[in-house]
């Protein structure tokens, strides 16, 4: 008996979900399907992949490697596919996106609309999450292209920075913290200081800009949207670096909140595009990267 593919990617569903269920809504079939395939995949292989309990589902030791391997297979699988595409048209066909949160809302309002003008017949999907897992589905093959902070230190992937984004320094418009002469982002008292929660590069972006910090001092949040983190700035709980790419789009509430920028060398990120260079969307990539270069322009602005 022959290993499948449809095998692989119930198997792959399965060591995702940790449940059968959950597994087979994942890969869109029934339960008894899903287990079915599952057992002869074992059979075939001539060993246990899986230990089954009411409880759910945990991978043997050899079921953890089939996964693995089973998972390059089918990323191999998918390029070779999206290879055949392109031999044909390289601008048609699907596009899986992945962006952090702290870059999706305030680029992908004009990216969308001038990939739309410029790759008609190209269907693109957006999937929007921390760069740790962006990273981990492009490895897998589940996304094609990642918009995110670079660098992302993989060396099977292609990286192409396309501009540089400032932090502002974002204070209360009154209050004590609206007074301190913060000339450099390391001069930033670390109580005051608001971050995003674990996760999010940004964060650790903002710590690697303010320099030593004693992070038993951090204000604890658990917040998730830079919009949030300007409202409690705009209340008077903290202060924060926040992104010029978030600030060219984002409304202030006069009188609440005060930007300023740092001497330089102005503390910044790298925001770029990475795909695997395995990948035969390589043209594709190279030019959405052109088209956002060009965009450029459309995305500064910080109001005062």
């Amino acid at each position: 008996m022959k290993i499948t593919l449809r095998q692989l990617r119930y198997l792959d569903a399965l060591a995702a979900e940790g449940h059968f269920g959950r597994a087979a809504e994942r890969a869109a079939v029934s339960q008894p399907a899903l287990s079915a395939q599952i057992r002869e995949l074992e059979d075939a292989l001539g060993c246990q992949l899986v230990e089954r309990a009411a409880s759910g589902a945990r991978l043997t030791p050899a079921g953890k490697e089939i996964v693995e391997r089973g998972r390059r297979i089918l990323t191999e699988v998918g390029d070779l596919e999206a290879f055949a595409r392109v031999a044909a048209d390289p601008m048609v066909g699907s596009l899986r996106l992945g962006i952090i949160p702290s870059i999706g809302p305030y680029l992908l309002p004009k990216l969308l609309p001038s990939l739309a003008s410029a790759f008609p017949a190209l269907r693109v999907g957006v999937r929007e999450t921390v760069t740790a897992t962006l990273v981990g589905e492009l490895q897998d093959g589940g996304l094609d292209l990642v918009i995110a902070s670079l660098p992302l230190g993989d060396p099977s992937f292609r990286e192409i920075a396309v501009f540089s984004d400032a932090f502002l320094l974002a204070t209360p418009a009154t209050g004590p913290l609206s007074l301190g002469a913060f000339g450099s982002a390391a001069d930033i008292p670390t109580e005051a200081l608001l971050l995003l929660e674990d996760g999010h590069c940004l964060r650790d972006q903002t710590l690697a800009s303010c320099g030593a910090l004693d992070a038993r001092r951090l204000t604890r949040t658990g917040v998730t949207s830079l919009a949030t983190i300007l409202q409690l700035v705009a209340a008077g709980q903290g202060i924060t670096l926040l992104p010029e790419l978030f600030l060219a789009s984002t409304p202030l509430e006069a009188g609440r909140v005060r930007l300023r920028r740092f001497d330089a060398p102005e503390p910044h990120r790298t925001v770029g595009l990475a795909w695997r260079r395995s990948s035969p969307l390589s043209t594709l990539c190279e030019r959405i990267a052109g088209l956002i270069a060009e965009m450029r322009p459309e995305l500064d602005g910080v109001p005062a």
